[in-house]
């Protein structure tokens, strides 16, 4: 009996498998958080960036929006043409 799913693409093409796992490589905390002198709570990314809380978010949603943004860039950036978005694009990037 044949395997239907042999002849079906794979779920996650490698090109966006290795710029997801680039991103989540370049963007991990690195050291202790600290305490600043306003009372914000702030971390070092491995970026460069320093994510720290605000008067209306916590260091922990600081840290998952900054990881989601990064994810969102790299696999952006390597999308297919005409891959249908929830964001706008460059016309060269949609659907035909």
């Amino acid at each position: 009996m044949n395997d239907p799913s042999a002849d079906s693409p794979p779920a996650v093409s490698a090109t966006m498998h290795r710029a997801k796992t680039r991103a989540r490589a370049s963007h991990v905390t690195v050291g202790r958080a600290r305490l600043g002198d306003d009372g914000t709570v702030e971390i070092d990314c491995s970026c460069g960036m320093v994510l720290r809380n605000g008067p209306q978010w916590s260091l922990d949603e600081h840290i998952r929006l900054h990881r989601a943004e990064a994810r969102y860039l790299a696999l952006s950036e390597v999308a297919p043409a005409g891959m249908p978005r929830l964001i706008a694009v460059g016309t060269d990037r949609l659907p035909r």
